[in-house]
């Protein structure tokens, strides 16, 4: 199992995080560039270490991102003007339509839209947690690393972010 091969499985889930926190497709995959980068360097680890290592450093990236717009924002444009998320572009609306049923093609995009919107609601860390242990199935031990902080604030995170999931999302059930 290669480096190339992991970030190769990696790269669209990875995208579709980084999207979700930077709501800026352009910004996403540039984060997700850098992060593939990055791990090139850890190339001689054992590929047991990747999959926590990749997202540890996606994440620091993001949150790098994050504040870089935020210091940018506070001194470049006045409290009344547009923010960077006004011009977000939604990729799902970028996205070919290649399934032969149109009806469930439009249904599957807005049952993703919907989800893709509750996830950007919830807050930051609620939000990955969710995600990484969710979505990408990692572990509590893992996530925490990830997120840096304790196997406690996972788990926390991950029930307020599904309790609001849930509520947002009542007409999926």
């Amino acid at each position: 199992f290669s480096l190339d091969a992991f970030l190769e499985g990696i790269s669209a889930r990875a995208f579709r995080f980084a999207e979700l926190g930077l709501r800026h497709r352009e910004d996403a995959l540039d984060v997700v560039q850098d992060a593939m980068i990055r791990m090139m360097g850890y190339r001689e680890r054992p590929s047991a270490e990747w999959t926590p290592l990749f997202w540890s450093i996606l994440r620091s990236r993001i949150v790098d991102l994050q504040r870089r717009s935020l210091f940018r924002m506070r001194w470049l444009v006045s409290p009344s003007a547009k923010t960077a998320d006004d011009d977000a572009i939604d990729w799902i609306d970028q996205a070919p339509d290649d399934a032969p049923d149109p009806a469930r093609t439009h249904d599957n995009r807005e049952t993703y839209r919907s989800v893709a919107t509750a996830l950007r609601a919830l807050p930051t860390r609620q939000r990955e947690a969710f995600t990484l242990r969710v979505l990408e199935d990692c572990d509590v031990a893992t996530t925490a690393r990830i997120m840096g902080c304790s196997e406690g604030s996972v788990k926390t995170h991950l029930s307020r972010a599904r309790d609001t999931l849930q509520r947002q999302l009542e007409d999926f059930r």
